[in-house]
């Protein structure tokens, strides 16, 4: 299973990737992460995308692609894997098509997470991340930690990321809808997309979740 998800800040696309890992054996490709392992491994696109970096330039679009490419050469993306935060714009994702079709790959769904607005930014505004491990939580969902500032799974402090203040989330709202949400129309002309309505509670989400994604998978 070849998969993409899409959705506005908060709306949960690394909690529910998580589960998918668990659940399907695939394997979740953060661009960040990856970028930070290719230069820290010195991959012929690592060393390339730390020189734009040096500079304080972003990526470019080829260049991330080439790195897309190197992790998916990679033996535990044989079964699929869950691409989070690649494509953000309509080129990113016309790039990606070309680069799967040189590598005989197809996607098999891209699944827009539907949400509220006001729950999103209650979402933003409650998660927290622990400054020892990284692990998330939130105060106004089941992930909610079990003793309010510490973390449940290393007792370290739970911290309020400063994007996630609500001075700065209409503003990475603004952004999404400008730069990412094309995606969505451009993946329904592809016939791949697939809206998922993620609001009420968390098992219950992940039903309508799995029950869409074990068809393809």
């Amino acid at each position: 299973m070849r998969l993409i998800l899409l959705g506005e800040p908060g709306s949960g696309k690394g909690t529910y990737s998580a589960e998918f890992v668990k659940r399907y054996g695939i394997p979740q490709i953060s661009t960040g992460d990856m970028l930070r392992a290719a230069v820290k491994a010195g991959t012929p696109m690592g060393l390339e995308a730390q020189a734009f970096m040096k500079r304080g330039e972003l990526v470019p679009d080829t260049v991330v692609l080439g790195l897309i490419r190197e992790r998916l050469a990679q033996a535990d993306t044989q079964k699929g894997f869950i691409l989070d935060g690649f494509p953000r714009t309509v080129a990113q994702a016309e790039g990606l098509g070309m680069m799967l079709g040189e590598m005989s790959l197809r996607l098999s769904r891209v699944v827009k997470i539907e949400v509220d607005r006001e729950l999103l930014v209650q979402r933003l505004t409650g998660r927290r991340v622990c400054t020892v491990c990284g692990a998330t939580f939130n105060l106004f969902t089941n992930l909610r930690p079990k003793v309010e500032g510490v973390c449940d799974k290393c007792q370290g402090a739970l911290f309020q990321r400063p994007d996630d203040k609500p001075e700065t989330i209409e503003h990475r709202l603004e952004v999404y809808r400008k730069d990412t949400e094309p995606l969505v129309a451009f993946y329904e002309k592809t016939g791949l997309l697939k809206r998922l309505d993620c609001r009420g509670e968390y098992q219950e989400v992940l039903k309508r979740l799995y029950a869409e994604l074990d068809q393809v998978a």
